[in-house]
């Protein structure tokens, strides 16, 4: 296939790497003509991490070698790329002859820059770009306020995205039935790891299926993280591997709780579309005023699981081991690093986001501004979880600190960092003594992208 043949659709695969129910892949194979898909690894990210053995991209890899072993055995192929994007694209309409480009949309404030970037170009050449929903059921300004205003706490937000729902959007799109409409084209190779300057990891993926046995128990199990109580579905939302509205459609009706869960990635999604200086600043703006104390010695201390609270030493083990942690885990462990040791809740947010195989900007903002009290329907920052209790409550058998932190209860365990009733009185005053000279009321207003 040359720059001089048919011109061809390319479906430009991003956080949606699946062919089943992929609505910008069956867009672009009803545009008519021939489809090539497309998956490009995007330097600007790759080069942001600091792991060369990053689970991640070992992800990715593995998951777009099978995706083209199985477009090949349909007579057609994955183009993949590497490079950054707009150079990327200058050198495919060299190549091939593009007539239109289609694409899931994304809300980060990376990808929105990103796409504008390249619709620029594409359109300067004369190509069409159409991006469609598929990350989520709602997206953007779908679900708002009756004032037009964007909803900054959860439960409204839940009630109206429920009484906005209908059983069609959570119906699949058949891309699948259309993989004959495939441009076909010589096998193309897929660069390895090593070419993109990574290495194989040790990743054990999670199954793509959900079952309904754990979707009858799920608000039960939903919160002991020594038993398998959670779907291990996120990592899978969040490159596109399993559709959300399957996972809508197999939830509504048997889980309201898992359905809420998938509700509250929507409310993080919509809060950092119409709030994008989240990523930098706290949703509530007094709370950037907070003296953090930021100790490098306890901060590390936390990172490799060594504070003396078995159940945070537990979480960021499994974290640094897997790339996994229990989300009854996370919200403990975030709680001890902003109260307990008062350091900025930026730093927890960034280690997540180097580790976590489920890292989603939307979400891992949203959940430390949750645990630091800085962000929308947050916790108030005078609520300072118990570790101990949280511990006897969560797993009063020590099976997932004994899993973890093998040497708890002998003399090998280190002696808890700070005092639990001091660290607590000292954080409600640190955070007392700053909000109360600022108005924290203030209204914050959204600031959408052009």
């Amino acid at each position: 296939m040359s720059g001089t043949g048919p011109a061809i659709t390319i479906c430009w695969l991003r956080r949606d790497l699946r062919l089943e129910d992929n609505h910008a892949l069956f867009r672009a194979l009803e545009e008519g003509g021939e489809v090539l898909p497309l998956f490009i690894f995007d330097t600007n990210i790759l080069e942001r991490l600091e792991d060369r053995e990053d689970r991640r991209v070992d992800f990715i890899h593995r998951t777009l070698s099978a995706l083209k072993q199985e477009l090949e055995a349909l007579g057609g192929s994955l183009l993949v790329e590497h490079g950054r994007p707009v150079e990327v694209w200058k050198d495919l309409l060299e190549r091939f002859p593009v007539k239109a480009v289609y694409a899931a949309h994304d809300h980060e404030p990376y990808a929105v820059a990103r796409d504008r970037d390249v619709m620029e170009l594409l359109r300067d050449r004369g190509v069409d770009f159409h991006t469609v929903k598929d990350i989520s059921i709602f997206e953007r300004d779908e679900v708002v306020k009756d004032d037009g205003g964007a909803y900054t706490v959860y439960t409204p937000y839940m009630r109206k995205w429920r009484a906005r729902f209908t059983p069609d959007m959570e119906q699949a799109f058949p891309s699948r039935e259309r993989l004959d409409r495939l441009a076909s084209c010589e096998p193309l190779g897929l660069p390895t790891l090593a070419d993109i300057g990574f290495r194989p990891t040790d990743l054990e993926v999670p199954p793509t299926t959900l079952d309904d046995d754990l979707l009858h128990h799920y608000a039960r199990t939903r919160n002991t993280p020594s038993i398998a109580g959670t779907s291990r579905m996120s990592m899978h939302l969040r490159f596109g591997t399993v559709s959300v509205r399957e996972l809508v459609r197999r939830s509504r009706g048997i889980s309201s709780t898992y359905l809420n869960e998938l509700i509250w990635r929507e409310f993080f999604m919509q809060v950092l579309w119409h709030f994008p200086q989240v990523v930098d600043t706290s949703f509530r703006p007094a709370y950037d005023g907070i003296p953090w104390r930021n100790d490098e010695d306890e901060f590390a201390a936390w990172c490799e699981g060594r504070t003396g609270y078995p159940l945070v030493d537990a979480g960021m083990r499994e974290l640094n081991a897997t790339g996994f942690m229990h989300n009854r885990v996370r919200m403990v462990v975030a709680s001890f690093l902003t109260k307990h040791l008062l350091i900025d809740w930026r730093w927890g947010e960034a280690y997540f986001a180097a580790k976590l195989l489920d890292f989603e900007l939307s979400s891992n903002n949203g959940g430390w501004q949750w645990a630091a009290g800085s962000g929308c329907d947050a916790a108030p920052y005078f609520r300072v979880f118990n570790p101990k209790l949280q511990l006897e409550k969560f797993d009063p058998s020590l099976k997932y600190v004994k899993r973890w932190v093998p040497e708890h209860g002998t003399g090998n365990y280190p002696a808890p960092i700070v005092v639990h009733e001091v660290a607590r009185k000292r954080a409600i005053a640190t955070y007392k003594e700053a909000l109360d000279g600022a108005d924290t009321r203030t209204k914050v207003q959204p600031r959408l992208f052009p």
